[in-house]
């Protein structure tokens, strides 16, 4: 079978290279191996959890949603399982962003970039992308033939048939989306009654595009171009992180020989150039490690394809470390160093964030005050003299039934309180809250104006709830004349 080559051409001596270049497309090649089995076994799991999570229920009440996952952006809440997160809460989104960040920089410096050639959601979906490319077009030359042949009823027919399945799975991807962000039975029973908000068909839209041109136009140019990750990635890296190598030393000199023939001048290498074909990025793993290359290993398995045929031992290209290539090279011994100090610290970050997050959700209180000081007057002065504040209290009940509380206030001398909307004063105020809500309520306090020594005094509103006995404080001024 005659192979046709597709990698670019260098520009003659004489002649400067341009500053830009047109794309030169890929055609990766299907291949079969471990490594193969493993990216489609990750492949299948991603994909079951994106487009199902939605559908999954979790029972939290009457008068509550019961999908387990939802950011509900109407009533300001995010739901995790049993798990409910109030605007206030936002820090724990940003929790889990730097264990993400830091449980990134621990697998890179161990595994190198597993994230980007498995499971990045950028390589998911090429993967299957390309999947469909395959079962419509053909692998890798019948590829290449159909889009140098001339346009024809076939070719036509091929092409709007890959086209179309890459927008079905688009749209269900851009569909699953906005899901995670409305109740999945829904809008599934909204779509069908052609009953969809602007918003939701917006989102579905951007997603849909996005996905189809990214996954199906881009591909490997959104990892060398677009991707920050490739640019700094390599700081995680040191002579123990395991990527994919080729051994140079035992594969150079390159050369055609067959099985069963003498080649003592040449290496291992037989150039018969399978690497960069299964390559999804088009790169020559034997020039040594590049940005583009993002871990895929489908390289090995092509390799170790080609070295069973000619009898020859296999992982000439292998997922090893920059260390052991070396130690082999010089006929030492080869052997991994997982933990090492870089790694120690990232695992350490991890627990350490990792605690602090289940402390905080441990320790989570169901029980917030806030308080707000008019600012439009500062005061009033009353007619007997004395001075009153105007304060709004907002209550956080995160709780699931209706809560009684009692607000009382410290720091302010012989001073009284009144709730908007009723006559008397007094030490205190009963407050009732709704389940789930935040309660917000008008409160006036008032002081002799002989009692106030400076013109700003601090105070403290205390929350007590009736039943339980958890309490809340938060902190205050009390605002009067110049002395």
């Amino acid at each position: 079978m005659t192979l046709i080559e597709t990698r670019p051409t260098e520009a003659p001596p004489d002649e400067e290279p341009p500053l830009y270049a047109n794309r030169v497309k890929v055609y990766p090649k299907a291949v079969s191996g471990p490594f193969r089995k493993l990216k489609w076994a990750v492949l299948i799991v991603c994909l079951a959890v994106y487009y199902l999570a939605p559908w999954l229920r979790w029972d939290r009440g009457p008068g509550h949603p019961d999908q387990a996952l939802l950011i509900d952006m109407e009533a300001r809440r995010a739901y995790f399982f049993w798990i409910e997160i109030w605007p206030q809460e936002v820090y724990y989104l940003t929790g889990l962003l730097i264990l993400g960040a830091i449980g990134l920089f621990l697998v890179t410096s161990l595994l190198g970039r597993v994230w980007c050639g498995y499971s990045c959601p950028q390589t998911v979906w090429t993967d299957l992308y390309m999947w469909i490319e395959r079962l419509i077009e053909g692998d890798r030359n019948a590829r290449i033939r159909l889009d140098k042949a001339p346009w024809t009823a076939s070719k036509l027919a091929r092409k709007t048939l890959k086209h179309a399945l890459w927008l079905v799975i688009a749209a269900l991807t851009g569909g699953a989306w906005v899901m995670y962000f409305n109740d999945a039975p829904t809008l599934a029973r909204d779509v069908m009654n052609l009953n969809v908000s602007g918003g939701v068909l917006f989102f579905a839209a951007l997603f849909t595009s996005t996905t189809y041109l990214l996954a199906g136009w881009a591909r490997e140019q959104v990892c060398t171009y677009m991707c920050p990750w490739p640019r700094f990635q390599a700081a995680m890296f040191d002579r123990e992180t395991l990527i994919v190598t080729y051994e140079a030393w035992r594969g150079e000199p390159r050369g055609k020989h067959r099985k069963g023939e003498a080649a003592k001048s040449l290496g291992d290498c037989v150039d018969c150039g399978q690497c960069y074909q299964v390559c999804p990025t088009g790169i020559d793993i034997r020039d040594g490690q590049q940005l583009e290359c993002i871990g895929c290993a489908l390289c090995i398995d092509a390799c170790n394809v080609v070295m069973r045929k000619v009898g020859l031992p296999a992982n000439l290209i292998a997922y090893d470390t920059v260390a052991n290539q070396q130690a082999r090279a010089s006929g030492g011994v080869s052997r991994w160093r997982p933990v090492r100090p870089r790694t120690m610290i990232y695992a350490a970050l991890l627990l350490v964030v990792g605690a602090a997050m289940l402390l905080a959700l441990a320790l989570r209180s169901t029980l917030d005050i806030n308080v707000l000081r008019d600012r439009n007057p500062l005061f009033v002065t009353l007619s007997d003299g004395s001075i009153r504040n105007g304060y709004t209290i907002k209550i956080l009940n995160k709780a699931r039934e209706e809560r009684s509380f009692v607000l009382t206030v410290d720091g302010i001398p012989s001073g009284e309180m009144q709730l908007a909307g009723h006559e008397s004063a007094a030490e205190s105020a009963k407050l009732t809250v709704k389940p789930d809500t935040v309660g917000t309520f008008r409160v006036f306090l008032r002081a002799p104006r002989a009692s106030l020594q400076t013109e700003s005094l601090p105070i403290t509103f205390g929350l007590k709830e009736t039943a339980t006995g958890e309490t809340a404080r938060h902190s205050s001024v009390f605002v009067g004349p110049e002395h």
